[in-house]
This record gives C-alpha cells, sequence and structure tokens, in this order.
C-alpha cells in the first residue's frame, strides 16, 4: 500500500454512559443516532469520513490542497456549535421524563488532531487507515485532559499538526500538555477549550445587509463546496481576484486568524483601500466595510459576502449596500458603485472561474471516492457504543 502525510480527525461523542438504564436504551439510540448524522454532515471535503467507531466518527484528508489552519478550526468550531444547538433543541422539544431524555443536555463532544503518514486500505464498507500516526491518534482518545485541566469538550491538537497547520498563533490561546505511552516518546499536545466557543457564537449578533438596505446584488453557482470557497477569503493571493486589485493584504488578525476588526488592504498602485471586517460567520457570510473614494468625501459602504450550499456546490452571492453618511456624499457613492456594477460582475465571474480551475488542480491529488453511509451503518454504531456501557450504570447486576 502506498502511503501518504495528511490529517487525522476524530469527532467523538462523550457523557451518555452516566445516564442510562436498561429501559432507556431505545431513546438513547435515538438521540446517538440523530448526533451521529450530524457529525457526518459536517465533516466535508476535503475531509472524508474513514468509517464509524460507536459513538465517534473518524475522518481523514491529504496534505495536499488541505484547507488553511484557520478554515480548518472555523470546521471544528461549527460543527461543536451545531452540535450544541441540536442538543439545545432536543432538549426544549422533549416531553419524555426519562433519564435519557432529560439528562440530553449532559452530551458534550471532544475533537482529536493529528498530521503524520498513513495508508489506506479499503474494506467492505468503509476505508480503514494504517500506521504508526494512525495508532496514534488513537491512543490519543485515552488522555488525561480533563484530569489535568477539568475540560471535558475539548479540541486536542499534536505539536505535529499546529505546525503543519500553521496554527504557531493560536497556541498562547491554548492549554499546552504532555501525554505519554507505553513504547513511544512523550507527546506534546494543545487542547482548546470548546465551552467558549458556544458561548461567543451562541450570542454573537447577526451583521448583514438587509433587502432594505441593498443597493444591488450578483449571484453566481460555483461547482466547490462552502468550506473550500470560504477557504479563498483567508487567502489574500486569491481574494485580491475578487477585489481586483494589483494585490491584496490582510492586517491586523485576531490571534492569526480573519475576523471583526482584521482589514483587506487592497492596493491599486501606491494607494490602497481599506476594507474593514464588520462581520465573520464562518461558512455563510461576511461583511467588510469601507469609505468610498469619492470627491464628497464620508459615505461609507458596506459589502457582503454570503454563501448557499447547493446540489452542484455553493451559491455565491455579493450584496453591495446602500451607502451610508452626508445626503450628497452617498448620493455621490452610490451611483458610483452602480456605474461599476458590470464591472463588479466581471470581478465575480473571474473569482468563480480561479476557484474552480484551482479546484480542479487539487483534484489531481484527490481523496479515495467516499463510502456513502447508510442510515442501518448508523443505527448499527449507536447501539455498538450503548453496547459497551458498564453494565453498573445501566442498573444490570453482575452476577
Amino acid at each position: 500500500m502506498a502511503t501518504r502525510f495528511g490529517y487525522f480527525l476524530i469527532a467523538d461523542i462523550t457523557g451518555y454512559t452516566q445516564y442510562l438504564s436498561v429501559s432507556e436504551l431505545d431513546h438513547a439510540q435515538q438521540t446517538l443516532t440523530a448526533l451521529l448524522n450530524l457529525l457526518i454532515e459536517h465533516t466535508k471535503p476535503p475531509l472524508i469520513i474513514s468509517r464509524l467507531a460507536g459513538d465517534a466518527v473518524i475522518s481523514y484528508g491529504l496534505r495536499e490542497g488541505f484547507l488553511s489552519g484557520q478554515v480548518f478550526i472555523e470546521m471544528i468550531e461549527d460543527t461543536y456549535v451545531s452540535f450544541r444547538r441540536l442538543l439545545e433543541l432536543m432538549v426544549r422539544n422533549t416531553t419524555c421524563p426519562c433519564n435519557a431524555c432529560r439528562n440530553i443536555g449532559s452530551l458534550d463532544l471532544k475533537f482529536f488532531v493529528h498530521y503524520g503518514e498513513f495508508a489506506v486500505q479499503r474494506l467492505d464498507a468503509h476505508d480503514e487507515l494504517v500506521g504508526s500516526d494512525v495508532n496514534m491518534v488513537h491512543r490519543l482518545t485515552k488522555n488525561h485532559v480533563t484530569e489535568a485541566t477539568g475540560l471535558k469538550a475539548y479540541t486536542l491538537y499534536t505539536r505535529a499538526a499546529i505546525e503543519q497547520l500553521g496554527l504557531a498563533d493560536e497556541v498562547d490561546q491554548f492549554t499546552a500538555l504532555e501525554e505519554t505511552y507505553e513504547h513511544l516518546p512523550p507527546v506534546q499536545v494543545f487542547i482548546q477549550d470548546m465551552h467558549p466557543v458556544w458561548e461567543a457564537k451562541r450570542d454573537a449578533l447577526q451583521v448583514m445587509i438587509g433587502p432594505e438596505d441593498e443597493l444591488y446584488r450578483l449571484e453566481t453557482e460555483i461547482a466547490a463546496p462552502r468550506e473550500a470557497v470560504w477557504n479563498y477569503f483567508v487567502q489574500p493571493e486569491h481574494f485580491n481576484v475578487l477585489l481586483g486589485g494589483d494585490r491584496t493584504a490582510i492586517v491586523q488578525r485576531k490571534r492569526g486568524r480573519v475576523a471583526v476588526g482584521s482589514v483587506y488592504q487592497c492596493f491599486h498602485g501606491d494607494s490602497y483601500i481599506t476594507n474593514t471586517v464588520v462581520g465573520w460567520h464562518p461558512f455563510d457570510d461576511f461583511v467588510v466595510q469601507f469609505l468610498v473614494p469619492t470627491p464628497l468625501a464620508g459615505a461609507i459602504c458596506q459589502v457582503e459576502i454570503r454563501l448557499e450550499e447547493t446540489d452542484l456546490g455553493t451559491r455565491f452571492a455579493e450584496i453591495i449596500g446602500k451607502s451610508t453618511g452626508p445626503l450628497l456624499a452617498r448620493m455621490t457613492a452610490d451611483a458610483g458603485m452602480k456605474a461599476r456594477q458590470d464591472h463588479i460582475r466581471e470581478l465575480v465571474a473571474t473569482f468563480k472561474k480561479h476557484i474552480e480551475d484551482d479546484q480542479s488542480v487539487r483534484s489531481r491529488s484527490a481523496l479515495p471516492t467516499e463510502l456513502p453511509i447508510s442510515p442501518s451503518e448508523i443505527a448499527t454504531a449507536a447501539r455498538s457504543a450503548l453496547a459497551e456501557v458498564p453494565q453498573a450504570s445501566l442498573g444490570i447486576s453482575s452476577s
């Protein structure tokens, strides 16, 4: 088998063994099946699912053509937030008095990320990953993180993953630990607490341009997954294609990430336009605002990029907002933005082609075709996870 280099991701549901009893197994299986379905739906290219292992979804991706470090973290954070939202929805909607239903909110989610060498062995129902680095990421699921930090919901990154993803600026925000395993050298890991991620996303205001504030919008469909399209927004050399500048720089990143307050500087010769990020919502939309360069100064324009997943890829919309500011300044600015509509449409078409051409190049080192996971496989995984619950927690006598 040929070996490759890439990333491993394990998403592991935890907590359900604490509240089950014999009469509640059916309800517990329904809950676990729904949560596994959510994790599967959020495992998007360039990740491919290897297999289900009870309460865990195991996936991998090749080094070639992988996501930027920021977008990979955002993908994990988006999965966690969606997981917590589903739990909240289940809690609100259940009227069943059994413990398995009453305590749905005690479930949680952990992620394990590693980078290394592996081979893929295709079996009947899934891709089996083999290699010492594969063994390592599975060993890391048995760790001392909760004991050392008290955290129950976290993402564990190995140093190899941090370095390969270029996440050195994130490390200061994580907790550094060392794990040891028999016959292996110590492994340095970095732990991201996921609860603050949930709290921040849950309470965040959605900054969008409403229909009444639109000057106009331009739409197209891009033959690429939504997460892949988002990946081009954090790389200035690619985003510059949409801005149409000589070059673009991204400054004022937050802990190495593009976020609210970051600035896209679009250069035209020696001058540049400052596009400040005022809304950042992976993988749905983001909003920038800039001072419109017109003879009558003072008009500010907002532009929103909005993405929507489709059967063929991603619907891309660039929404130009009506200017704000002094009356004459905003009238002049809106007239100028309308006059540029055909030019902006050309930039959108060029950006679409740029992404599709780049994705075509990346696909030459593509992963194997993903094997579909059937509902029966998901149900079987849920049953197998519950079958591993200690009998004592189910109220079953071992005598």
